[in-house]
């Protein structure tokens, strides 16, 4: 039987982006998708946007929550498919192949989640890539010499959800690093990896648009590892950010 897969799309005010990846989410190839999208009270256009496609939505909440945590959570809880993926509103998928593409590597394996590639784009040019985050085949220690696969490509079974819970609410940008640490690192789920960009993120992500916000997003991994009962590496913390060099290098 054909998996479903629950897509979430949290937004909030993204009209100038939500269009584009709502377009990347019904032009997919595989049939059985499940496309929730959790909208913030937003006071620009975005629901009239949305409202567009409502007859390929299959639900829509719009009301005020906690954050973009909280709303991967509502969407997380109401989600019935098998296997469920985050796409935030400033994102796309690479081609109409993703979910497909996604799927052969679930039915292929025994993977209870699957990550790929990412290319972080320009705003206002999504073929111009800025960047390219090849995360590479996972082994066991990674996490302590500051990988992480980008969350944005991350699809898993409901069942690790329900299981190990979704996103803590205390932290305010390292939410989705926690509980890919918290299922992978911590609770070793299986993981599979396609080897290929899947998802086109905008540049401008929350931990990453300044300084101080980078300093914070350090000290939230620091928690991120405590919150588990986790001791980091000396360097772990460091390697991180600095890994980030290379996706420079690396671009495409």
């Amino acid at each position: 039987m054909m998996k479903k897969v629950s897509i979430i799309t949290i937004c909030y005010n993204s009209a100038e982006t939500i269009r584009d990846t709502i377009e990347s989410v019904v032009s997919q190839d595989y049939s059985n998708i499940e496309y929730i999208i959790i909208d913030g009270a937003s006071k620009d256009s975005t629901i009239e946007i949305v409202n567009e496609y409502r007859d390929r939505i299959s639900l829509v909440v719009s009301e005020k929550d906690k954050g973009i945590y909280d709303a991967m959570n509502k969407g997380v809880l109401a989600a019935t498919g098998d296997i469920i993926g985050i796409l935030n509103s400033d994102d796309v998928y690479a081609d109409q192949n993703v979910v497909s593409d996604i799927v052969k590597v679930f039915d292929g394996s025994n993977a209870d989640g699957v990550y790929a590639d990412l290319q972080y784009v320009k705003r206002d040019a999504l073929n111009e890539v800025t960047r390219y985050w090849k995360s590479g085949e996972y082994k066991e220690g990674l996490f302590a010499r500051g990988w992480m696969p980008p969350h944005p490509t991350f699809f898993v079974r409901k069942e690790v959800y329900q299981q190990y819970g979704a996103y803590s609410l205390e932290l305010r940008s390292a939410a989705d690093y926690e509980f890919m640490l918290r299922v992978i690192h911590k609770n070793k789920i299986n993981v599979g990896y396609l080897p290929r960009v899947i998802t086109n993120m905008r540049v401008g992500g929350t931990s990453n648009v300044t300084l101080k916000n980078r300093w914070r997003a350090n000290r939230e991994d620091k928690r991120a590892w405590e919150m588990n009962g986790l001791k980091p590496r000396f360097y772990t913390l460091a390697l991180k950010p600095i890994s980030k060099i290379f996706q420079f290098i690396g671009k495409k």
